[in-house]
């Protein structure tokens, strides 16, 4: 190798934002507005912010205005506790739900262009799992933007950011978390055009970095999310919490895995297989097509299994119809144009006119790095890394448990990445500015680097890729048995020991894409065994964790799943308990925030 891999040079700011997508954002642009003159500096993988994955959010973003004549928060809370199948934090679930709508102003506040009803409200629209009276029938509780709600909430906190002055770096990743007497003091950057690394000191760094799914064969996630942070979370010692925690949206377009957003049933869009039956009834009679998602995912592949399913030989792939006939043209016109013209360009069908294929998709993670309401980072129950904050998809408060409703997404990174931002502003009261780094900062991933520049061998890096893909899919995927993990397992370690022998063309560090490729390959393999892991260790069936061999819920699993990896494989294995504190507050009808039964 002909260069010596070396810190450049050394960057020092107040607060440093890994992740510029629309949790990262909201925390900057809270910070900038609580405490004027910060100095923020905000990383981005990508070229811009307006290319984060928060821009292809679609449906909407859940929020109960506490004046609305038939909804209340108490329903939303309801909602989501019964919808994480009782695997939430009670505690988190009542701060977001409680803050949702004063977000919602926010946001219309500073820049964003919800859609209006005729008499100039803003229309909400019903998703899977958010119901009326506890159960009873479905809510309209979705603020959107036509279909492209997250492009929206991107304009507007990138928009807040920039008038406070956060300084943007973009086309570059963080490889490895510094800490100095157990405090974080920032991070390494290698910065892809000029292939140089960077250390950035700051008094408190937040963790924004998104979520991982391109481990699946099918994925509605772009490219570029690969894990990254669960994984330098994971080398520097950092327990993740819940990774077994993966969801699979139900109608992914067959061909891409582009989601068709839950908007669509929302506004009445039906699921039929072959025969051209609506078979949702069959598995949730009362809420549908807009059951959660975890329970559609599996009913579509029940239908496969039981042969009522269809084939796409174009994809080589099975799907079931999306049926979006019936709709209004008005609807297909102002409500859901994108979604549809997506059809029209990526899959060659024209919504209005014929039935949509769709198959379920791998979509979001729920678990993540683990942290308390306010954003800090946990590495147990009781113990905070001072400095270190995360919020997000890559973090678990956890709002969401085993299992996400739809638009409370968008509700998490909004409220939580406002409460982080606040929690940053009292840390930096006391923060003393970064000392030096250590001699041995950078040994992480210079070893990493130095690895693959140095690679010997004939393995290809595609090969490697569409192994893992498949690999997941098949053993990890939306039913999982001890069988199927345990060769998940096995493959996952040939993988990685494969992944160590994919030569590099050019070992330059400059714009090497190779390089950022075969790093981005090794965060997905390390990242989808601890999914694996966590999944063998839970032995019961919750949310979008299901196990066939264990198909029920078990009151012995009331916990989060901790796992640990400093080293590839080596596993230690904790639990966190889930916050019952409505539970135990024994308010307004508080039996229900019990380990209830859960059904649809």
């Amino acid at each position: 190798m002909g260069e010596k891999l070396t810190i450049d040079s050394t960057l020092r700011c107040d607060v440093l934002v890994i992740g510029a997508g629309g949790a990262g954002l909201r925390a900057a642009a809270q910070i900038g507005e609580l405490r004027p003159g910060t100095k923020i500096i905000a990383l981005t993988k990508v070229t811009s912010p307006q290319k984060s994955h928060t821009t292809t959010a679609q449906g909407g973003m859940a929020a109960v205005d506490p004046k609305d004549p038939v909804d209340k928060p108490i329903f939303h809370i309801f909602d989501t506790w019964k919808g994480s199948d009782c695997s939430a934090d009670q505690n988190v679930i009542k701060k977001v739900c409680n803050m949702g709508w004063e977000e919602v102003v926010w946001l219309e506040r500073n820049g964003m262009h919800f859609s209006r009803t005729e008499e100039g409200r803003i229309p909400k629209r019903p998703f899977g799992g958010h119901m009326l009276n506890f159960g009873e029938t479905k809510a309209f509780r979705a603020c959107y933007e036509a279909d492209r709600t997250g492009k929206g909430i991107m304009d507007t906190v990138w928009n807040e950011s920039l008038k406070h002055g956060v300084n943007f770096i973009g086309q570059c990743i963080a490889t490895e978390i510094l800490f100095k007497d157990n405090k974080c003091i920032g991070a390494i950057i290698f910065r892809y055009p000029e292939g140089k690394f960077l250390a950035i000191l700051a008094k408190a760094t937040i963790m924004a970095t998104g979520g991982k799914t391109r481990m699946y064969l099918v994925s509605s996630n772009c490219r570029g999310n690969t894990g990254d942070g669960l994984a330098f979370a994971l080398h520097a010692g950092i327990p993740i919490m819940d990774p077994e925690a993966v969801q699979f949206h139900p109608t992914g377009m067959v061909g891409p895995g582009i989601l068709a957003s839950e908007a669509l049933r929302g506004e009445g869009a039906i699921l039929r297989n072959k025969d051209k039956e609506p078979f949702m009834e069959r598995y949730a009679p009362t809420a549908k097509d807009l059951a959660p998602r975890d329970l559609i995912s599996r009913a579509i592949i029940t239908e496969f299994r039981e042969g009522r399913g269809l084939f796409h030989e174009g994809h080589n792939a099975q799907h079931v119809w999306l049926d979006l006939r019936h709709l209004p043209k008005e609807v297909h016109e102002k409500k859901i144009q994108e979604v549809c013209s997506f059809f029209k360009r990526f899959v060659g069908v024209d919504p209005e006119k014929d039935l949509c294929p769709v198959t379920p998709t791998a979509h979001y993670q729920m678990g993540g790095i683990p942290t308390n309401e306010f954003g800090e980072v946990q590495t147990d129950t009781q113990t905070i890394i001072p400095g270190l904050f995360a919020c997000g998809e890559v973090a678990a408060a956890s709002l969401h448990g085993l299992n996400r409703l739809g638009t409370n997404s968008l509700l998490e990174l909004i409220t939580l990445g406002k409460v982080t931002g606040e929690r940053v502003v009292e840390y930096l009261k006391d923060a003393e500015d970064p000392e030096e780094i250590s001699p041995d900062a950078g040994h992480i991933v210079f070893d990493q680097f130095s690895t693959y520049l140095n690679a010997q061998g004939t393995e290809k890096y595609a090969q490697i890729r569409e192994t893992l893909r498949n690999l997941m899919m098949e053993k990890v995927g939306i039913f999982r048995t001890e069988k199927s993990l345990l060769e998940a397992i096995e493959g996952l370690k040939s993988l990685k020991e494969r992944a160590m022998h994919i030569p590099i063309g050019i070992t330059s560090l400059k714009a090497n894409q190779d390089l950022w490729q075969i790093w981005e390959l090794n965060n997905l393999i390390t990242v989808s065994m601890v999914i694996a892991q966590g999944a063998l260790a839970r032995k019961e069936s919750r949310g979008a964790h299901y196990r066939e061999d264990y198909p029920e819920r078990s009151n012995e699993f009331n916990y989060h799943t901790l796992v640990s990896m400093p080293e590839f494989n080596k596993i230690t294995l904790g639990k966190r308990p889930i916050d019952m504190s409505i539970f135990e507050a024994k308010g307004e009808r508080f039996e229900l925030f019990d380990y209830i039964e859960r059904k649809y």
